[in-house]
């Protein structure tokens, strides 16, 4: 995992891939709250397949003719996965309109269930995860599935080293946190360059074509170039040719481009390279004790709230049956910095980015910068388990939300899992 540099786990990883199919990955979410039955909001319990939640959102309020703004989730699912996930249309009360949502036909998304619901659904509002996913190109299964439950049963113990995976940073071109470090920088030009142009070898000859052509400076050809793929970048592009027709591409129009974007996607950037940094901090924390005290720490709550003016044995107390956790900073202009050596270490890796916290203000585009906050070094994994099948293991676990299941498998595999 990009930036991620430490294990908790001990033992030899039993290697292995993910992913050889979509459905080996399966994703469901634990609700925070269900829609009632009744009330002007539509949900919409869906199982998608190689879609990114963005995209299916996006789909739904074309062919609903209504603006994207009205459309919620409660966290993005991953793309190369088979998931299920509740969406939610605000304001669809009459009876029409719930037979235009019944008579949707969205690529590579099933409804499962169609109801109505008092509440709008928001970001955040889930508890968790479920994940049951296969791990094939295995040399001895049994052997496999052996070691997988005894790093399984470790990680119930210790928690779960709380790295962002490779989908906050895109795979296989990984460029958002990049394009996060240019906004730092306030950048906005290489922002969207680093976002439209700037091939990699790792992506198809068609979409490598068109970055190239944005990077020479013909909008046109890269707009004619981009493949299906490309939805995000072709809104930007569309943006800038209707900007140059005005005169000379300047700031202003770069932000237009940026803005043309959906604000889910225009925040991620900030936030992948915020991610990026998180990352190195945390393998920094967790080789001084993923679930130890250290006088300094900042220590939070299952709600992020800071907690107080515990004796260092209350503290370790708590965290031993993770009603707290040690934290780490995803850097930004407030955030605190930990006391002790913990907060040593927290500035020192600023510091060797030659950063400092008031360049997360993103002055050209405020609405896009970041106060910060401390984030758990650590996340729980429940109801773990692993098991041979003819295919490989399958390894079922229920995790926190805003956490990642390639950081469970990196440490069963011990190799970079995306």
């Amino acid at each position: 995992m990009l930036n991620a540099n430490t294990y908790v786990t001990s033992q030899k990883g039993i290697g292995g891939s993910i992913r050889n199919q979509y459905e080996d990955f399966y994703v469901e979410e634990i609700p925070e709250m269900l829609p009632t039955g009744e009330g002007p909001n539509v949900w919409i319990w869906i199982e998608k397949l190689g879609r990114t939640t963005l995209d299916v959102v996006l789909d739904i309020a074309r062919d609903l003719h209504i603006d994207r703004k009205r459309m919620g989730f409660a966290g993005m699912k991953d793309k190369k996965a088979l998931t299920r996930q509740w969406i939610c249309i605000a304001n669809m009360d009459s009876e029409e309109q719930f037979k235009q949502v019944e008579n949707l036909d969205i690529y590579k998304t099933d409804f499962l269930e169609i109801t109505r619901g008092r509440k709008k659904l928001r970001m955040g509002q889930l508890n968790g995860n479920k994940f049951r996913i296969l791990i094939r190109d295995l040399d001895d299964i049994e052997k496999s599935a052996d070691v997988a439950n005894e790093v399984l049963k470790q990680l119930e113990v210790t928690g779960v080293p709380n790295y962002y995976g490779w989908q906050r940073f895109g795979k296989p071109r990984t460029n958002t946190h990049l394009v996060g470090e240019a906004l730092i920088q306030n950048d906005l030009a290489e922002a969207v360059r680093r976002y439209v142009g700037n091939p990699s070898p790792e992506e198809s000859g068609e979409n490598q074509l068109a970055r190239q052509a944005y990077d020479d400076g013909d909008l046109e050809k890269s707009l004619e170039l981009m493949g299906k793929g490309m939805r995000y970048e072709k809104m930007m592009v569309r943006q800038l040719i209707k900007d140059s027709k005005k005169g000379e591409l300047d700031d202003k129009a770069y932000m237009n481009a940026l803005h043309a974007l959906p604000k889910p996607l225009q925040r991620m950037f900030v936030h992948a390279y915020q991610s990026y940094l998180f990352n190195d901090a945390v393998s920094h924390r967790v080789e001084m004790g993923i679930n130890r005290y250290i006088e300094g720490d900042i220590i939070i709550d299952k709600e992020e709230r800071i907690v107080r003016d515990k004796t260092p044995e209350e503290y370790q107390k708590l965290i031993d049956n993770f009603e707290v956790n040690p934290t780490v900073p995803l850097y930004g202009t407030k955030v605190p910095f930990a006391g002790g050596e913990v907060g040593e270490m927290e500035k020192n890796i600023l510091e060797s980015y030659s950063l400092d916290k008031s360049d997360f203000e993103v002055p050209k585009m405020p609405r896009l910068g970041s106060h910060g906050l401390r984030r758990a070094v650590r996340f729980q994994v429940w109801d773990a388990s692993a098991k041979a099948t003819d295919d490989g293991v399958l390894a079922e676990f229920s995790i926190n939300k805003g956490s990642y299941a390639t950081a469970v498998l990196r440490e069963v595999m011990k190799k970079d899992v995306v």
